[in-house]
């Protein structure tokens, strides 16, 4: 009997696990799930390391930051440091599923630096550097999908490099995500590259954006309003997926593929359950779909696996009913593109967030550690 961590990959749906710390390299718990729960990448970004590093129940950190702090590392040097090789390390336990897959999962993200989120070149450069850094081909290095991260999705794919798209949030700005990973795959293959081994992912948040609707919708008030709550993610998640079905169909998407082009896959992320009232695996029973990828946290992970119904495609014959809902959202007075600028920004500013409390986190432990260390 199959299990629905199982019928997910039999639908074609890859499943991420949403968190890396060297504990669970170490301890042999990632190469477990990749076993037990059909996982087959990890996702990271600063809030996830600032949790594992910051965790003082969890001492595997311990002798690096000892080492380095005797090595004078800042706390910058000493996360790049330290990040770059817990996936280096989770790279080499997932490449048997890289191999496996030619390439398409056994993936890896790290994200560039938050605080360069407005910053195109200085994105472009620090790509650069996680990518030579970390030395695996299955890594994928995550730039955020703001308006200074689009020249720098292309600019680091034309050179080559295998890209993690995140914090998208709007069916516009997706749409313009498309158009820079199809420039960058254009210009890697101008500039000699294989393009058939680039990969890309783009990352589709679906929670954040109910939290934020389900907030304007109790505003608003009414019968109307009620009616449209906890609706809004999916929808917005099945019109992206519609749009991916579209775009990648168009003349230039197919003759890049042609050559050898991968498409970039839909990867949903943001998808543990908020509101304790709804179904705590509403965000991977709803959005399941051909070529996507499903990005967990544990919780949602051991909750999919424990009880999840896995019913085939809920995403494909479902196009009308997400345009109904966005029809009906903008009816009751709720401005989507307000919603996803929102969120955009917000995104942002708590992923610097958890960066400058990282660097607080990683400062303090070498400023700890033993004078004998030192």
């Amino acid at each position: 009997m199959s299990t629905p961590t199982q019928d997910l990959s039999a639908a074609g749906v890859s499943i991420w696990l949403d968190d890396l710390s060297r504990s669970r390299i170490n301890s042999g718990n990632l190469a477990e799930l990749i076993q037990s729960r059909t996982v087959t990448g990890v996702t990271t970004n600063p809030s996830i390391f600032q949790a594992a590093i910051g965790n003082k129940n969890d001492n595997s950190y311990d002798a690096p930051l000892a080492e380095l702090a005797r090595g004078g590392a800042s706390a910058d040097e000493a996360i790049f440091e330290i990040t770059t090789t817990d996936v280096r390390d989770a790279s080499d336990i997932f490449r048997p599923v890289f191999d496996a897959t030619g390439g398409v999962d056994g993936r890896v993200s790290i994200e560039v630096s938050p605080d360069l989120a407005h910053d195109t070149d200085g994105t472009v450069a620090e790509a650069q550097q996680l990518w030579a850094k970390v030395d695996r081909p299955n890594a994928l290095i995550k730039i955020p999908a703001t308006k200074a991260g689009l020249p720098a999705i292309t600019a680091t794919l034309a050179a080559g490099i295998s890209v993690n798209v995140t914090l998208i949030f709007s069916l516009e700005r997706y749409a313009e995500v498309i158009d820079a990973y199809l420039a960058g795959i254009a210009q890697a293959k101008e500039n000699g590259h294989d393009v058939s081994t680039l990969h890309s992912v783009a990352s589709f948040f679906v929670s954040r954006v109910d939290t934020e609707v389900d907030a304007r919708l109790a505003k608003i008030g009414g019968d109307a309003a009620a009616a449209l709550k906890s609706k809004a993610g999916v929808a917005n998640a099945r019109l992206a997926y519609e749009l991916f079905e579209q775009r990648f169909a168009a003349a230039d998407a197919q003759e890049l593929i042609a050559a050898g082009a991968n498409v970039q896959r839909p990867l949903w992320a943001s998808t543990g359950v908020k509101d304790p009232a709804l179904p705590d695996t509403l965000y991977v029973t709803e959005l399941v779909a051909p070529g996507t990828v499903n990005t967990m946290p544990e919780k949602t992970l051991e909750a999919t696996f424990d009880h999840g119904e896995i019913t085939g495609d809920t995403v494909t014959g479902n196009y009308a009913d997400a345009h109904r809902t966005f029809d009906e959202l903008a009816a009751v007075g709720v401005d989507i593109a307000d919603v996803t600028q929102v969120l955009e920004d917000e995104g942002v500013a708590k992923f610097i967030a958890a960066w400058q409390d990282l660097k607080q986190t990683v400062a303090a432990a070498l400023a700890d550690a033993p004078e004998s260390a030192r």
